[in-house]
């Protein structure tokens, strides 16, 4: 698997998304959790979002309950979280594994093409943030630390 495009996953209403229906938008890619010392990056996310949906930005959501269980709820629980709190748009997807051996396959990808600091491989914590460019390619890793308002620049960059 070379490309975002060889990938689908489940989003949280069970409905398969195939990957390839990105092609030619650019995409960010973030390990979620409601219970989260960084859930209020949704706030963030949402606005870069709405800023840059139009010009073929696209955010996906995975929910994962890896770190600390701080993603104990349902699908369905996690989507009305979202959107009550946050007013989240943009997709969320089923609830993964992103380390381990039951790691959903795109994560096994993600994580191969951009290492973490130190050249690790495995993700440290939720809100962890990769950029695919629009031929589907990883071209950033981003801590779970660093907000979304940093990295809009690169966002920028990579829509235009």
């Amino acid at each position: 698997m070379n490309t975002l495009y060889d990938f689908s996953a489940a989003k949280a209403d069970g409905a398969t998304l195939e990957l390839s229906s990105l092609k030619g938008k650019t995409v960010l890619i973030v390990n979620v959790a409601s219970n989260c010392g960084f859930t209020p990056q949704y706030n963030g996310l949402e606005k870069l979002y709405q800023t840059y949906k139009k010009q073929g930005f696209e955010i996906i959501a995975f929910p994962c309950n890896q770190f600390g269980h701080q993603e104990p709820g349902s699908n369905k629980e996690i989507i009305s979280f979202c959107q009550l709190n946050y007013d989240v748009s943009f997709t969320i997807m089923s609830k993964i594994d992103v380390n381990g051996s039951h790691e959903h396959p795109l994560y096994t990808w993600l994580k191969k093409e951009k290492r973490g600091v130190l050249g690790s491989q495995n993700i440290k914590w939720n809100f962890t943030k990769f950029l695919i460019n629009r031929q589907g390619e990883v071209i950033k890793r981003y801590a779970p630390v660093t907000k979304p308002e940093q990295i809009e620049t690169d966002i920028k960059e990579a829509l235009s």
